[in-house]
Formats: C-alpha cells, sequence, structure tokens
C-alpha cells in the first residue's frame, strides 16, 4: 500500500547551484547529497533534485515498490518507466493512470518522517 503523496522530484540543470539554493529556499541542508540525487526533507516530504531529467514527478511512497508497480498494473495503469535502482537502494517506477497522466512509484529506505517538533 501506499504510504502517501512523498515526494516531488525537480530536474536541474546544475546540482551545485540547484542544491545550494533550495538549501538557502528550505533554511536546511539536504539529508542525502549525492551527484545523482539531492534529497531534502521538508515536513514530511520530499524535495528531491536529480540532473538533466524530463521536467518534475510527484511520487507516491511505497515500502515495497515490486508489490505497489503490479497492484497498479493490475487495476489498469499502463507501464511507463520499470523500477530501477537510482543510486543508494532508492528505487523509483512511473505508471500511466487512464488519463495518461504520469504516477510516479518510490522506494527510498533513507527517508524518514521528522516528527512535528523538527518542523522549520
Amino acid at each position: 500500500m501506499f504510504q502517501g503523496l512523498r515526494t516531488i522530484i525537480y530536474s536541474v540543470s546544475d546540482m551545485s547551484a540547484a542544491t545550494a539554493w533550495y538549501t538557502r529556499m528550505v533554511g536546511k541542508e539536504p539529508y542525502f547529497n549525492e551527484p545523482f540525487y539531492v534529497g531534502f526533507n521538508i515536513g514530511g516530504y520530499e524535495l528531491g533534485l536529480i540532473p538533466d531529467g524530463e521536467g518534475s514527478t510527484t511520487y507516491w511512497g511505497t515500502a515495497n515498490i515490486e508489490t505497489e508497480y503490479t497492484r497498479m498494473l493490475s487495476i489498469g495503469a499502463n507501464p511507463h518507466s520499470a523500477i530501477k535502482d537510482v543510486g543508494g537502494g532508492i528505487r523509483v517506477a512511473t505508471v500511466l493512470d487512464s488519463d495518461g497522466n504520469v504516477l510516479g512509484l518510490i522506494e527510498n529506505p533513507h527517508f524518514k518522517i521528522e516528527p512535528a517538533s523538527q518542523l522549520n
């Protein structure tokens, strides 16, 4: 089952500059910072940056991406991108809903929901 809306990922042309800008914007350092992906935990939601991707995608969190991807296809979603490890054990996939909208699935073992007392 889904853990809820979890992540928005923006494609950026310069990871270093974008990481610096978003760090200033959100007022904290990323919890995950690698050349292939930068992630900020913002009140229990993730703001992610990827180099030179395809625009932005919203991802639904799941503890088991294989199960959720298969379930989505079984209820009528169409495959868009297969499950892939994007580094650091983070796995993503996308499907198309009945209207052709891209829905992202993400399994991210590094992401933890912050307690409300730690929010900015």
